[in-house]
C-alpha cells in the first residue's frame, strides 16, 4: 500500500493571462455558497519556500453552465468564510494530533 500524498489541483488564470496552480484545501458549502480555499502549488517543494504562505478564498458562480471561481469582494463574507475553514482545519489539525 502506498501512503503518496496527491492533491486535488486547479489551475486559475490571472487577469495577466498567467496560470497559476493552487491546491485545494478545502471546499466549504453553506447558505452563502460555495467556497474554495485554494494555496499554491509547487511541484518542487523548494520554490515555496519564499511563499509567504497565505491561502486565498474563491466564490465559486455557475456560468452558462460551467463553474467559474471569483474574489469575494465583501470583506465581511470573506472574514466569515475564512473562519468556518479555519475552524475545520484546527478541528481536523487537533483531532490528528490526539490520535498519534
Amino acid at each position: 500500500m502506498s501512503n503518496e500524498y496527491t492533491p486535488d489541483l486547479v489551475t486559475l488564470i490571472s487577469d495577466d493571462g498567467e496560470e497559476i496552480e493552487f491546491e485545494i484545501l478545502d471546499i466549504i458549502e453553506n447558505d452563502e455558497g460555495k467556497f474554495y480555499v485554494l494555496f499554491p502549488y509547487y511541484e518542487n517543494p523548494a520554490d515555496s519556500v519564499n511563499d509567504p504562505g497565505e491561502y486565498y478564498i474563491f466564490e465559486a458562480t455557475e456560468i452558462d453552465g460551467e463553474e467559474e471561481l471569483a474574489e469575494i469582494e465583501d470583506d465581511e463574507k470573506l472574514d466569515r468564510i475564512a473562519a468556518v475553514f479555519e475552524k475545520n482545519y484546527n478541528d481536523i489539525l487537533y483531532e490528528n494530533d490526539e490520535n498519534d
